[in-house]
C-alpha cells in the first residue's frame, strides 16, 4: 500500500522550515514527508478495523508540520514513521461509508473511558496519549500504529468511527471533522443569549465557526473579518450579519456595540470573539475588540507567539483555548457529542457544505496539493483534498 509518510529527520526538516520561509510550499519537496510503498498496519487489537479512505484533507496543521513550522510542543504527543491526514471520510471493512473522528482517547489505547458513552477527547488527563496499547499519538495522522489519511489503508478504533448519511455527499462528508472543531469551539465560547460575537478570518475553520454560530445561537450577531472576496461571499452565505476586510473589523465592532475607542482597543467591543488565525497579531487584535470581562476563544492553533498581554490582564479578558472536540452540554440539559452535532448540521448544510472542497488531488501529485493548500486564499479556494478513491488497495 502507499502513504504518504513522515519520518524523524532533523536536516530534512529543518531544509523544510527554510525553504518554506524563502519559497512558500517548498517544504513537501526537501522536507521528510515522502510517497512509499509499505506494508499494512497490523491491527492493535480488539475492536480495530481497517480504514480505505475516500477523499483526505490538508488543514492548517498538516501545512504547519509538512512545512517545518510545527510547536516542539507536540514532539512527545507524536511517534515516527506517522502518516498525516486526520480529516478522512472512508469506507470500513464492511463497505460502509464512515467519517474518523481521531483523536486516540482511552478506549483505543486500552484504558477505561472517563464514563460511558464518552467521546475519544473527554476526560482531564493527557496520559494515555504516550501510554497505553500504541505508540504515542495524540491523534490518527500522528500515530505510527495507526497510519493516516493520506494513504491507502489505515486502522482505527471502533469508537472513532461514525456511519455518514446517505443524504451526503463525500465532498461533505469530509469537512465534519473540521466542522467539530468549530462547533466545540462555539461551546469553548459560552456565548450569551443575543451576543455579538467577532470572527478573525474566514478560511475554513473562520467559515465553519459561522456556520456553527448560526445553527446553535441564531439570535448572535456575527461580524467577520474576511481578507479575500470569496471568503467574504461565503461568509456572508453561512449567515454572517456584517463582513469586512481585516483591517475594518474593530470599526465594524465599534459601531455594532457604540462604544468609544481608546488609543487602538475599543472601550466596549463583542461579547466574544473567536480567533481562526493564531498569530500574535490576531490574538492582540482579539484582545483589543473584545469588551472588558469579555472572552477570546483560540481555535486557530497558535504556535510561537509575541504577545503584549497588559490589556489582557487590564479587560480582565478570558482567553479560552480549543483543540478539538467532546461531549458538550446543550441549554436544554442533553449532552451530546462535539461529531453527533456536526453531522446533524452537516446534514443539514448538504452541498454548500461540500462546495468548500475546492480542488482534489491525487497521491502522486501531493506537493502540487500542499502548494495548493497553502495558497488556497490567493487562489480563490478553501479546503484541498486528496482524492483515493482510485487509489489501488493492497
Amino acid at each position: 500500500m502507499r502513504a504518504l509518510q513522515f519520518r524523524r529527520q532533523e536536516l530534512r526538516y529543518a531544509a523544510a522550515a527554510v525553504g518554506s520561509r524563502l519559497f512558500g510550499s517548498d517544504g513537501a519537496k526537501v522536507g521528510p514527508l515522502k510517497l512509499a510503498e509499505v506494508d499494512p498496519i497490523e491491527l492493535p487489537g480488539p475492536g480495530w478495523v481497517r480504514v480505505r479512505p475516500r477523499l483526505a484533507g490538508i488543514c492548517g496543521s498538516d501545512l504547519a508540520t509538512v512545512a517545518g513550522e510545527s510547536a516542539r510542543y507536540f514532539e512527545p504527543f507524536v511517534s515516527f514513521p506517522f502518516t498525516l491526514g486526520h480529516e478522512v471520510v472512508g469506507e470500513d471493512e464492511d463497505g460502509r461509508r464512515v467519517v474518523l473522528e481521531p483523536v486516540l482517547g482511552p478506549e483505543a489505547r486500552g484504558f477505561v473511558p472517563p464514563w460511558p458513552d464518552a467521546a475519544p477527547g473527554d476526560g482531564d488527563d493527557y496520559g494515555h496519549l504516550v501510554t497505553g496499547e500504541l505508540e504515542p499519538g495524540i491523534q490518527i495522522g500522528y500515530c505510527a500504529s495507526t497510519g493516516g489519511g493520506w494513504s491507502s489503508e489505515f486502522v482505527a478504533h471502533r469508537t472513532q468511527l461514525h456511519a455518514v448519511p446517505e443524504a451526503l455527499s463525500d465532498e461533505a462528508a469530509v469537512m465534519i471533522e473540521p466542522l467539530a472543531v468549530a462547533v466545540h469551539g462555539v461551546f469553548r465560547g459560552n456565548i450569551p443569549a443575543g451576543a455579538t460575537v467577532a470572527v478573525l478570518g474566514a478560511g475554513t475553520m473562520g467559515l465553519l465557526t459561522v456556520a456553527a454560530l448560526r445553527a446553535l445561537h441564531p439570535d448572535c450577531r456575527i461580524l467577520v473579518g474576511a481578507k479575500y472576496r470569496h471568503q467574504q461571499e461565503l461568509a456572508r452565505s453561512f449567515g454572517a450579519d456584517q463582513v469586512v476586510e481585516p483591517a475594518g473589523l474593530r470599526r465594524a465592532v465599534r459601531r455594532a456595540v457604540g462604544c468609544h475607542l481608546i488609543g487602538k482597543d475599543l472601550a466596549g467591543g463583542a461579547d466574544v470573539t473567536v480567533d481562526t488565525l493564531g498569530s500574535s497579531a490576531s490574538i492582540r487584535e482579539a484582545i483589543g475588540v473584545t469588551r472588558p470581562r469579555g472572552r477570546v476563544v483560540l481555535l486557530g492553533m497558535p504556535a510561537g507567539v509575541r504577545l503584549e498581554l497588559t490589556a489582557l490582564w487590564h479587560r480582565e479578558t478570558e482567553l479560552v483555548g480549543s483543540y478539538c472536540y467532546c461531549t458538550e452540554t446543550l441549554s436544554s440539559g442533553e449532552r451530546r457529542s462535539s461529531f453527533a452535532l456536526a453531522i446533524d448540521l452537516a446534514v443539514e448544510l448538504g452541498d454548500r457544505l461540500g462546495s468548500l472542497v475546492s480542488a482534489t488531488y491525487p497521491l502522486d501529485r501531493y506537493a502540487d496539493a500542499i502548494a495548493h493548500a497553502s495558497s488556497s486564499g490567493t487562489r480563490a479556494s478553501v479546503k484541498v483534498c486528496f482524492d483515493l478513491r482510485g487509489e489501488k488497495r493492497r
